[in-house]
């Protein structure tokens, strides 16, 4: 993936060395056992979420892959403080003018609503996540990649048991995962969509991560590769073999923020989503209301709807546009020595494809509509796509991570990582209290609600405005994977999560 671009650079600070035992926490638990069998094997907290990720690339087939994209913000144990960009780029670099891509709607059912998504190959954008894992590796990583990728290889070639969660998401994108030939093979082997306690096979992405181990597949460049992928964008879709040579990994000085006797590292321009957690959070800092207060909910809410009138002056050196990641998953890791990784990725809702020989799915990046607000197919070549995803570290005031969190869930991950911050850091809560707590959501003109808060919280609300009050805990409101060193780790039930 050509070599690494080290703009904006990372800064280092004084950091403290671990004192507590390992902590991983992730959307499925294979792919927190595979972080651990790592840890296990001498590796570190880096070594340990791309061993993570590899994992979930077979486990989370609905939410990542390794033609994704994502972003891991890192703080070492030396205090080495990192945000490597591997998000996707809009293609089209050194190709004729487009022509009309191959890209289609699919109408998914959500039960209380239908919603479009765009697919096919008109729809693929520039994989990031393969050269981001391997550059982490590299980068930080400590031992053989062959020890690194071997529990995904056991895992794609033995199966993974399809969680409820899990099985509801691969039930959503049926229409997508089953228009292809070779995705009906994977998703409904014998002709039955696979469904929850179903073991998901993909013995030949099994065959390609032991070949990244090898080093045999280091790049989406390699002709062999490349030319897998560009066989499915040459009939409609617009990636050229000038964008997967030009693809770097960007490393970036997080963006941190002053909050509460802590410092927050989330993720920097040009992605937004840690700069409106930011913004959230100044505005959460004029409250005065003691810890716990029933009136909490309602203050995230009126600061969600603060950020979002100023959301133009806030992004005013962005292009304006939106962002989002519906299909998105989130790896928290800490090590005992110290090292903190969190790591988000996301492959869409995948474009239906599958790169032959690979069992990798392609992602549908250019076909999410409110990540095009100015329409499809219009940015330039090159360009970096804009995301809400926001892996998010907390250090308190003597130097030491208080916590490691990050979430999937599109537009609500800043409500999800914002809320989780405040029930650690202001409400003094536990992992497994942090994530399991009642959340909120502004949504535009009204709020969103999980069931559960307090008479009192209720009514605040409905102050603010019209509240839609959902039955259950419900994917749509993220799932946060947290880890507090020293205290424990959460994963987040709305996904299957996994400490």
């Amino acid at each position: 993936m050509g070599a690494t671009d080290h703009r904006s650079g990372g800064r280092t600070r004084p950091g403290p060395s671990g004192d507590a035992a390992p902590l991983v926490a992730a959307g499925h638990r294979v792919v927190v056992e595979a972080a651990h069998e790592i840890l296990g094997a001498g590796g570190n907290a880096y070594d340990a979420v791309v061993a993570a990720g590899f994992a979930a690339s077979v486990a989370e087939p609905g939410l990542t892959s390794l033609a994704g994209g994502g972003f891991c913000l890192v703080r070492t144990a030396a205090g080495e403080e990192v945000l490597f960009d591997f998000f996707v780029d809009t293609p089209g670099r050194g190709g004729p003018p487009a022509a009309e891509p191959r890209f289609h709607e699919v109408m998914v059912d959500f039960g209380a609503a239908l919603q479009p998504f765009h697919c096919g190959p008109g729809s693929i954008a520039v994989p990031g996540v393969l050269a981001g894992y391997l550059h982490l590796h590299q980068r930080l990583g400590r031992i053989d990649l062959a020890t690194v990728v071997a529990p995904a290889v056991r895992l794609a070639e033995q199966g993974v048991e399809l969680l409820p969660r899990q099985a509801g998401i691969v039930s959503l994108l049926e229409p997508i995962l089953l228009g292809t030939d070779a995705g009906r093979a994977l998703f409904a082997p014998g002709g039955r969509l696979l469904g929850a306690g179903d073991r998901f096979r993909n013995p030949d992405l099994a065959g390609f991560v032991a070949g990244v181990g090898r080093g045999t597949h280091r790049s989406f460049a390699d002709d062999d590769l490349a030319a897998a992928l560009l066989s499915i964008t040459a009939d409609g879709g617009l990636m050229t073999a000038a964008d997967l040579d030009a693809y770097r990994v960007v490393e970036r000085e997080p963006l941190a923020v002053d909050w509460r006797d802590h410092r927050v590292l989330t993720n920097p321009a040009p992605s937004f989503g840690g700069r409106l957690i930011a913004a959230g959070l100044a505005r959460l800092d004029e409250v005065g209301l003691p810890p716990n207060d029933p009136r909490w909910p309602s203050a995230v809410v009126e600061a969600a709807a603060d950020v979002d009138r100023r959301r133009a002056a806030i992004l005013a050196d962005d292009p304006g546009r939106p962002g989002s990641t519906r299909g998105t998953t989130h790896i928290s890791v800490w090590d005992s020595e110290g090292n903190a990784a969190a790591m988000t990725t996301s492959n869409g809702e995948c474009s239906g494809d599958v790169i032959p020989g690979t069992g990798i799915l392609t992602n549908n990046v250019l076909g999410e509509d409110d990540l095009h607000p100015d329409g499809f197919h219009v940015g330039p070549s090159g360009q970096r796509v804009a995301s809400m995803m926001s892996p998010t570290i907390a250090v308190d005031a003597g130097g030491r991570t208080a916590l490691v969190v990050g979430s999937g869930g599109s537009k609500r991950i800043r409500a999800a990582v914002t809320q989780v911050l405040l029930n650690v850091l202001v409400h003094g809560h536990d992992p497994r209290t942090a994530v399991d707590a009642p959340r909120v959501h502004w949504d535009v003109d009204h709020v969103e609600a999980e069931p559960g808060l307090p008479a009192a919280a209720r009514t605040a609300l409905a102050e603010i405005g019209p509240v839609n009050e959902w039955p259950d805990t419900n994917v749509y409101f993220g799932g946060a994977h947290l880890v507090v060193p020293g205290v424990g780790a959460a994963g987040d039930p709305r996904r299957d999560g996994s400490p």
